[in-house]
């Protein structure tokens, strides 16, 4: 049976009585639907606002959690959708398996990241997550299961890649792992003393496989955008020193670390938030590494609800893409306007991303994403608009999976596919839902 309860997506903002069912089988989830005149499904709750909120019926996935089908030949696994990342990374990776796209938190399901269309470092070069996809089982809710692929049901493969959950519930999935040797990624450090200096070292670097950089958001003059990029590969088993080498496949692994309160709101002063990047950008020294595969990837999660970090009021995440030819000018926009603010980010992340996905409303294009944190403040969210029109003059988007405040004009601007998949909503009853 359902039940009530306040929910919240990771930035705690805003918060949202919703009924909620939890089915424990494909069958119990086909059998919970067609009753429902309006539902959305949920995840492991990871998306930063509101995308998994619905308070006549959230739909949580947490159960649908089995491993089905794996070849190890091929790498192609089949799943159901509350499968979470972090349990297929345990799984996989001692056997020499990776995800072939993953963001930057291993707490998220197999759906979610679907739904999302997730990207991650290396989507200058391997795509977004629905680009090795093979597969989904998706329950429209009305009586229908349908198997959605390239080749079959292509259209509604195509919405529901990136859909945000409005297409249906994703029940299953299959897609291909990658193959790896160890379980240590060799790691470059880079600084670049400003915007134009980091761009260009990104573009210098797109025959490495995995590329990241933390921007300090409020240095301003001529260290404005000044970063540290980390580059990376997947190590192989002769870059191991002795001590590793027998044990390559082995992940180092540290108990997360909780945050046991929630910060009063002046721990995130611009003046506390200006020297904690003074500080980080110090630390990041040049040079090469061999690092473990966690802390590359998931940095955040070694610190369990760290959200907390921005108090009881929560925070909101913002990101945006803005193709190439407009990226520099776009970032260096949006960068002056936040120092001038006061309002800078402790996690300030900038990406090169790749061609565009085949979703309707997939996120990335080819260009630049920033990706930023602020507290849920007045200031803040009107900043936020501000920003909004930066990225719609220079011909960007907004991330529907990090956004709980955009007005819906800028969506349709963002999203010239918007009309399309609205349409195809409409042709299968779905807008009806």
């Amino acid at each position: 049976m359902p039940h009530v309860e306040p929910l919240s997506g990771w930035g705690r903002y805003p918060v949202r009585d919703c009924t909620v069912w939890q089915p424990g089988t494909a069958e119990a989830l086909h059998a919970v639907l067609p009753p429902l005149a309006s539902s959305i499904a949920r995840g492991n709750g990871r998306s930063y606002g509101d995308a998994s909120l619905n308070g006549d019926a959230t739909i949580d996935m947490r159960r649908l959690d089995r491993l089905i089908a794996f070849d190890d030949d091929s790498g192609e696994l089949v799943c159901e959708a509350g499968v979470l990342l972090s349990d297929l990374v345990g799984c996989f990776v001692p056997r020499g398996w990776f995800a072939p796209v993953t963001p930057g938190t291993r707490l998220v399901t197999i759906g979610g990241m679907i739904a999302s269309d997730v990207h991650g470092k290396n989507h200058h070069g391997a795509g977004s997550f629905c680009d090795h996809l093979l597969w989904l089982d998706l329950d429209l809710g009305d009586g229908r299961v349908l198997r959605c692929s390239r080749t079959e049901n292509a259209d509604l493969f195509a919405a529901t890649c990136g859909g945000m959950g409005l297409t249906g519930v994703i029940v299953r999935a299959a897609f291909r792992l990658l193959r790896i040797e160890t379980a240590w990624m060799r790691q470059r450090t880079v600084r670049a003393r400003d915007l134009d200096a980091a761009l260009a070292l990104f573009e210098q670097s797109l025959d490495w496989t995995y590329s990241v950089a933390w921007i300090d958001c409020l240095a301003r003059g001529r260290a404005l955008g000044r970063s540290a990029i980390l580059l990376a590969e997947h190590a192989t088993v002769d870059e191991l020193g002795s001590v590793h080498r027998a044990t390559p496949l082995v992940r180092a692994q540290r108990k997360p670390k909780a945050v046991p309160l929630d910060f009063p709101g002046f721990a995130l002063s611009g003046f506390n938030v200006r020297l904690f990047n003074q500080a980080y950008h110090a630390m990041q020294r040049p040079g090469d590494a061999l690092v473990p595969l966690d802390p590359y990837f998931y940095p955040l999660d070694a610190l369990s609800d760290w959200n907390r970090i921005y108090g009881r009021r929560g925070f909101v995440q913002y990101q945006c893409v803005l193709p190439l030819a407009s990226s520099a000018s776009g970032l260096r926009a949006m960068l002056e306007r936040i120092s001038a603010a006061g309002a800078g980010s402790f996690l300030a992340v900038l990406k090169r991303m790749g061609p565009p996905s085949f979703g309707l409303l997939s996120f990335p294009i080819e260009g630049y994403t920033l990706a930023l944190d602020f507290p849920a403040t007045p200031d803040n969210l009107a900043l936020l608009d501000r920003l909004d029109a930066i990225t719609a003059d220079h011909g960007g988007r907004v991330y529907l999976t990090k956004d709980a405040r955009m007005a819906p004009a800028r969506v349709a601007q963002g999203y010239p596919r918007l009309d399309e998949f609205r349409d195809l909503r409409a042709r299968l009853g779905l807008d009806r839902r």
